[in-house]
């Protein structure tokens, strides 16, 4: 850079700095020399230095100094911006003793920010997950309870509960301009998802808040694999294998080979399986006073009727359905991969001896021995509870030793559920299972609606609410396999035969 463009941006500088003292109401000349002063320096000429103003702290001394009509007035009439040049300060000083209005204002943009981004995501461009955590802890990633991407997620944040969500929808709501929104909202969610019916669509929250109570009581859904279903019909692979004689998985074949031999071809067989979703329409009937009264009542009474009704007649279809209308169960005489256990010879009839608990748990695959379940029938507790192993002309109890304790709930360490959803009664088929549940499939559309009626039980001021949701379930395993030793077969699914 050559001397005479130094000297010039030299002037350039040093005429912008002298500019800008005067603007601020400073002497140029002054600038850089130290002075020995007693007072501080004067105001600039016709005007009021701000920050020889003093700052209020509080409401009340910046009422005192805005009502100090004199002071006021020379602060109007400068010509400096005296007094937005003290508005800022007095901000600032409230900002920096108040740290709690800058954290609200953080918040609040925050929040507004990430509305506006789960709002308007374009397609195409994934973004950071934004779900609050809150939300996310409701769900269980083995089982997807809650889906970010399900169709009521778009919903979560617009009702706070059960209740809320089930007074709004409410025929007889007293529904400001807010709630009539959300109903729009709602109803609008539904239509758009499912044309044909009516309803309203349950956010994603409160859907998977249901189910997670569900899930605490239920026999398969806690132990199946849950498949998301985004339409109304999913295919889901399987392998078609029968056999591990010859080959594994329904054709693949191992082979030594031989360096630069010819490799030997195989190929698995594959099958699928369609799970079609079926609808489940939970319905009951509620007093309207209860509904306009006690809020926190209707409430507890959504979260525990509705997730009881809907976790029992799953179960029942889960454990026994037909497949006609109904998801396919995994202990109906419908599912071909069962592996039936005969009786002892001379058993007598209605009675659950040791020795058919032994065989059951050698036709179970043995990579299922860690996940299977004994699923029992109520009345064969007797028959469990009084079950001996014989030795010789003696012998011991097996499951119940004394009757000062429980009974271990487990049987060759493996869990005994006793429910009523037993396919079968003592003494016949089904009334004890040996299953492993991760060999079923269901299909979760992870949509609900809620319908509210005001017209069937009228005379007795009543509304009628009904919830649909749409599941299907089907066996994983089409067929019981033989083992590579040419065994017995084996299967995630055995029970034991009648014993007439």
């Amino acid at each position: 850079m050559n001397t005479s463009s130094t000297i010039q941006r030299r002037r350039v500088t040093e005429g912008m700095r002298y500019r800008m003292l005067q603007r601020a109401g400073f002497d140029p000349t002054t600038a850089g020399k130290a002075y020995n002063r007693v007072a501080d320096p004067a105001a600039p000429a016709g005007g009021v230095d701000p920050e020889r103003l003093a700052i209020p702290t509080s409401q009340a001394e910046l009422e005192a100094m805005l009502t100090d009509s004199a002071q006021m007035q020379r602060v109007f009439a400068d010509k400096n911006g005296a007094f937005g040049e003290f508005v800022t300060n007095y901000a600032r000083s409230v900002h920096n003793r108040d740290l709690t209005i800058a954290t609200q204002v953080r918040e609040q943009v925050t929040a507004t920010l990430a509305d506006w981004m789960r709002e308007n995501q374009p397609e195409g461009i994934d973004r950071v997950d934004l779900t609050p955590q809150a939300v996310v802890k409701t769900g269980n990633a083995r089982n997807h309870l809650h889906n970010p991407k399900a169709m009521g997620a778009v919903l979560d944040r617009e009702f706070k509960n059960s209740a809320e969500y089930f007074q709004t929808i409410w025929h007889n709501a007293n529904r400001t301009a807010d709630m009539q929104a959300k109903l729009t909202r709602v109803r609008n969610a539904f239509s758009s998802t499912v044309p044909s019916e009516g309803g309203f669509l349950i956010p994603e929250v409160l859907r998977s808040e249901l189910l997670a109570i569900a899930l605490e009581q239920s026999v398969v859904r806690q132990r199946a694999r849950v498949i998301p279903m985004e339409t109304l019909r999913v295919p889901f692979p399987a392998i078609d294998a029968t056999s591990n004689v010859s080959s594994v998985y329904g054709g693949v074949v191992g082979y030594w080979t031989e360096e630069g031999a010819a490799l030997t071809a195989s190929q698995a067989a594959f099958s699928r399986i369609v799970l079609d979703a079926k609808k489940l329409t939970a319905y009951t009937e509620v007093p309207n006073e209860l509904i306009s009264d006690s809020a926190i009542s209707f409430q507890a009474f959504l979260d525990q009727i509705f997730p009881e009704a809907l976790n029992f007649y799953e179960d029942l279809a889960f454990l026994k359905g037909t497949g006609v209308g109904e998801p396919q169960g995994a202990l109906s005489t419908n599912n071909s991969a069962i592996v039936t256990v005969a009786k002892e010879s001379g058993q007598v009839a209605d009675t659950i001896v040791w020795e058919n608990i032994v065989k059951m748990y050698a036709r179970m695959l043995p990579g299922s021995l860690d996940r299977a379940v004994w699923v029992v029938s109520p009345d064969t507790f007797p028959e469990l509870a009084t079950m001996a192993l014989s030795v010789g002309t003696g012998g011991s109890a097996i499951w119940l030793n004394n009757g000062v304790q429980g009974p271990p709930m487990t049987i060759l360490g493996r869990p005994v559920i006793v429910t009523e959803k037993a396919p079968g009664l003592l003494g016949d088929q089904g009334d004890i299972s040996f299953v492993d549940f991760g060999f079923y499939l269901i299909g979760d559309r992870q949509v609900m609606s809620a319908m509210s009626s005001p017209h069937f039980k009228f005379q007795n001021d009543q509304t009628a609410y009904r919830i649909i949701q749409r599941v299907d379930g089907k066996p994983w395993l089409q067929s019981a396999v033989t083992p590579q030793n040419n065994g017995a077969t084996l299967s995630p699914f055995v029970q034991l035969a009648a014993r007439a």
